[in-house]
Formats: C-alpha cells, structure tokens, sequence
C-alpha cells in the first residue's frame, strides 16, 4: 500500500522520503527491495515490540500506559528530529496509529502540514474482537485494551492537520468524534505491478494470504480453519488450501497441516507470485475495520474471492459479479463448493474483479486525489 502510494507520487514528480520502522528485526530472510527504493530518500530503522505476557498484564493494569507505548524508541525519534531538521517538506505523513506517539517530535522541529492516514480506526478493530470472544475474561481484557486505544486515538486525531481515510464508513466515524479535515482517499493500485497469468494457477485452489500478527487475521483463519477442515481433508471440497503469511503460530502448523490438502506455508518470497498460482482467495474475517488491501490486490490479479461483508467494507463491489460475499459457515460451504466446480465461473468472476479495480482504484487517479488533498490542506484559508 505504501509503495504504491510513493510510487503514485514518484512518477508525477514529486520528491518522496520514507523513514520505515521495521518491526521484523533478525528475520534472517532476504526481501528484495523494492526498486522504487531506488528512487527515493529512504531510511530504516528496526525495532523490537516483543513484550512478555507479565510485561503486558503490568502494562494494562497501569494507569498511563498505552498499547502503543511498545512502538516508541528514542533513538527512532532522534533519527526523525534530525531528517525533519535537515530536510524542507511540505507535507509529512504518518501512517497508521502506532506512529503517531511521534507526532509531537515532529510537530516540534518542522513547519510541514502534518497527515495521518488511518489504515482502520483502531479502537474500532478491538471492540469488534472482543465481541467475538466467548470467554469473559479474554473479553474483558480485550475491552480494555480497546478503551484505552480508543482514548489515545481520538486525542491524537485532531492534533493533525488533516486526516485520510479509505472508506466512507471510517469517515463517518470520524465526522461523529468531531474530528476536522477528514477525506476519503482509497487504496491505489498500480495496475501495470499485477499482471496476471493464468496459465500458472492452479485450479481448484483456495488460499489465504495475511500476517497473523494482526489479530483479525488470526482470529479469521482459525474460524475457517476451525469449520472447514475435515471438509478439506476428508469431506466435500475436494481442493487445496494453502495458508500464507507472516507470523504463523506453530500451533496451526501442528493442528491443521496434512499433506496434500492443507498447506500451512508460513511467509512466501513472493506475495504476487503466490497470489498467480492460486485460484480462491478466502477472506474470513470476523472483526476489524478500513479496507482490505490483501482483496484490492487480490482482485488486481483476477481472483475470484470469498469474503465475510465486513472483509469487503469500504469497497464499492456488486455479490455475485465480482465478489463471492458468505458471512456463515454455510455460505462459505455454499460458495467454494460451487466455485471449485466451476471454472469458468471462478474467471468471470475474477476478471470482473479487475475491471472494478482498474475503474475504482488505479493508482494514477488515486494519486491525484491525494495530491488534491495535500494541496488544500497546504492551502492555509481553508486549513
């Protein structure tokens, strides 16, 4: 999402800068950067956010803290000061919640306008997991966790200059906290980035593609996998399911791996490549919030995609034409029967799914959507 966004401004000849906290220090894996790297100022900078099951009891129970703290790290900070000090921007924007404990840093040693774009509205995704949880001491810890998240981020929220969001119901949450400067600018894809190619898919094959580090995603795969795994392995849907992404526990490796029916992959070198080689994209989710970028892309490589409604929030989509919506057990049962047995009705729908993509999301128009927001919020009658 980022990087189409820098690569959105980059070709219409704006200058960009990216200061990335990198969460996954010591993965030993080797990403290929992205060549858009080369193109712009960019700067990395790991941190740890591990935290004990003790050190998260002591942290909840405490009066001051906050689910964020684990993201600040003063030397990260020091290393903003000084890029904002010695560079002139125009616009400085902070992408998601947990980046925002550095706003006053910032705010305090440049003149930019500063953004935030919320990729969801944080309180809103805990709320919705802690319905989900039947135990009532899970659900009351998670309640508190969303309490105090939803304190720290409608405080931060009006000290921006302008916030972005993607979808309009995220707006209209913020419309009703009274938050200022708020526009809706969607997720943009660049369309010539995902090229499909069908002569390397296979078919039937369903997967998941997500990190399970965030908590929807993880409490979405075990429903489906929790529901649907004797179906797999022994029942009606006589296909694959490869599970992919980053942070996969290693209990559902040992639970829910079988060999030639369930594919318990953990991260994949490449995100889009696997995406190709499968055909049924499952989006299961119970609870969170803003738009899915794993379906916008999804749907940018043609896949035919089962999703709960609000796994498709925020996205203007016609059930049945270029998304499978099921939001129970039987109509995901219902849907991927039907898909698995039938082609040609899996690449209607998926080739319907681009055309919405490329109509809605392209990130030539997006960009100038962004560049039109940053435009007013820098015009200072009107901020």
């Amino acid at each position: 999402m980022v990087g189409n966004t820098i690569r959105g401004l980059v070709d219409q000849g704006h200058e960009v800068s990216l200061v990335s906290l990198n969460e996954h220090k010591g993965s030993g894996r080797e990403v290929t950067p992205d060549p858009i790297i080369s193109k712009i100022n960019y700067r990395e900078y790991n941190i740890d956010i591990s935290i004990s099951m003790l050190g998260a009891l002591i942290k909840m129970l405490g009066k001051q803290s906050r689910s964020v703290d684990r993201y600040y790290d003063p030397a990260f900070e020091r290393l903003l000061i000084a890029e904002v000090r010695n560079n002139k921007y125009d616009v400085i924007q902070f992408e998601g919640l947990f980046v925002a404990s550095y706003l006053d840093a910032v705010r305090k040693n440049c003149d930019a306008k500063l953004i935030y774009r919320a990729h969801n509205i944080e309180h809103q995704v805990w709320e919705r997991v802690a319905m989900q949880k039947h135990d009532p001491i899970k659900r009351w810890f998670i309640r508190r966790v969303a309490n105090r998240i939803k304190r720290y981020e409608l405080q931060q929220l009006n000290i921006f200059d302008a916030v972005a969001v993607f979808t309009g119901q995220d707006k209209n949450s913020m419309d009703e906290y009274g938050v200022k400067n708020v526009d809706i600018i969607p997720v943009g894809i660049d369309m010539d980035h995902y090229q499909p190619d069908l002569s390397k898919t296979e078919f039937p094959s369903l997967f998941f593609l997500g990190s399970l580090d965030w908590m929807p995603n993880r409490e979405g795969i075990e429903w489906f996998l929790e529901n649907f795994h004797n179906d797999l392995v022994n029942g009606e849907l006589r296909s694959r399911f490869y599970v992919a992404g980053n942070d996969i526990p290693d209990q559902l490796f040992d639970e829910y791996d079988v060999m030639g029916k369930i594919y318990i992959q953990g991260e994949v070198d490449d995100a889009l490549e696997f995406v190709n080689s499968k055909s049924i994209m499952i989006v299961p989710l119970l609870s969170g919030g803003g738009m899915r970028v794993k379906i916008v892309e999804g749907m940018a490589m043609q896949k035919c995609i089962i999703s709960t409604t609000l796994g498709a929030e925020g996205m203007l989509y016609t059930d049945g034409v270029n998304i499978l919506i099921a939001n129970t057990r039987e109509e995901f049962f219902e849907a991927i029967k039907r898909c698995i047995a039938d082609e040609e009705f899996c690449k209607t729908i998926g080739r319907n799914a681009r055309y919405m993509i490329e109509d809605q999301h392209d990130i030539k128009d997006i960009t100038n959507r962004l560049i039109a927001f940053y435009e007013r919020v820098l015009d200072k009658d009107v901020v």
